[in-house]
């Protein structure tokens, strides 16, 4: 028997874990992608005013469109086009849109082109696809006409990305090939990929010619996504998975700590497999730590990054299968919630399921695992300045 403290003590534990699962519960709020879009991307300014672009139409020549929230997505205002009429694409999941803030709230998006109306490819003899950028016009009425920013690279695959600052910096990065590196030349497949990096210092006006990011030959997974942050300080930092002799399929951490100029690489994560696993990653940051997720093994896994150097990978709780495309957010009490698709894969939609963690990097108790992923998408999420969160899918 128990004694009636013991019973109270009890009683009282439980309604406390049933009160924290429900505060989670209020906190976190799922939303559709309006007009039955896709890979949604999610940029919040200082306003709390939410930014959103995501994918219409055919999967292989689509369009990109632009809306604005003022509650954490429950409503949406008239969507905006983006690109020029079906230069975007979304098959392969990781080939879309992504979009950053700039100076002043500037809005900025880069994608995969869809046609071949980028550089010539010296392999082929014939033009390749262009990495694609617009910014929203002074006006905000709309987007400029896209500019093919790749000049000295071809053979663009995996999808690029795109960061600002508010002091006007704008940066792009992609993975492709030199001209140096071209068939002939001694080096074939995947291991003559680099990671490619341009910037702009006029809030996306002119930009400049790309350059390697970094020295080091890695090779660079054909058919995977990187991504790009520009922190508050002036640091500017990268993931992408390496291709090494086709098989060290591992995460790279790049950091810079003069605006770009120049990066340090580092090893973030192993993976050994002969095969394009078609990953994406995510990198999000608060005003001392940043935070970086990516995907390995079927498992999904985050760290925080501090000063350029990142902590041990944390893996989602729970069994690890097909688990894809980690987005994260941070929110004011330092609680991170990572979400990822389950059951996903080419040409196959699938659900999305997410986890809380505590300031300490505890998960917390309560996880949720739900439908309506729809093929070649994922969901996004972000920190509101109530400490919420909000799920587009």
């Amino acid at each position: 028997m128990i004694t009636r403290r013991q019973a109270a003590l009890t009683l009282g534990a439980t309604l406390t874990s049933f009160a924290a699962g429900r505060d989670t519960r209020d906190r976190i709020r799922l939303y559709r992608i309006p007009n039955g879009g896709i890979q949604p991307q999610l940029a919040l300014d200082d306003r709390g005013t939410l930014h959103l672009v995501y994918y219409t139409g055919d999967a292989h020549h689509g369009d990109l469109l632009y809306a604005r929230s003022k509650d954490g997505g429950a409503t949406f205002s008239p969507a905006v086009p983006v690109n020029n009429s079906g230069s975007a694409i979304a098959a392969g999941t990781i080939r879309g849109a992504q979009i950053a803030l700039g100076r002043a709230g500037r809005v900025h998006v880069a994608w995969n082109g869809s046609n071949n109306a980028g550089p010539l490819n010296p392999d082929s003899g014939k033009p390749g696809p262009p990495m694609l950028y617009s910014r929203l016009k002074d006006s905000g009425s709309g987007f400029e006409p896209e500019r093919n920013l790749m000049l000295r690279s071809f053979g663009l695959d995996g999808g690029g990305s795109i960061a600002a600052d508010k002091n006007g910096s704008v940066y792009v990065a992609w993975h492709g090939i030199g001209e140096a590196e071209a068939k002939g030349t001694g080096k074939e497949g995947e291991a003559r990929r680099r990671v490619w990096i341009t910037k702009s210092d006029d809030n996306g006006k002119t930009f400049s010619t790309e350059t390697k990011a970094w020295v080091q030959e890695t090779g660079a997974c054909g058919c995977c996504g990187m991504k790009i942050f520009a922190g508050r300080d002036g640091d500017v930092l990268a993931l992408y998975r390496s291709a090494t002799e086709s098989v060290h399929r591992d995460i790279y951490l790049l950091s810079s700590k003069d605006r770009g100029r120049t990066f340090q690489g580092s090893l973030l994560h192993k993976w050994n497999i002969n095969a394009c696993p078609m990953s994406s990653m995510d990198i999000k940051g608060d005003a001392n730590t940043v935070f970086a997720a990516w995907e390995m093994g079927g498992q999904v896994y985050w760290t925080r990054i501090t000063g350029g150097t990142a902590g041990d990978p944390i893996a989602a709780p729970g069994e690890a299968k097909g688990r894809k495309h980690p987005r994260l957010a941070v929110n004011d009490r330092g609680e991170v919630l990572l979400v990822w698709t389950e059951g996903t894969g080419w040409q196959k939609g699938g659900s999305f399921a997410y986890q809380l963690y505590d300031k300490a990097g505890m998960p917390t108790a309560w996880t949720k695992q739900l439908p309506g992923i729809p093929t070649w998408s994922f969901a996004a999420v972000v920190a509101a300045t109530d400490g919420s969160f909000s799920i587009l899918y």
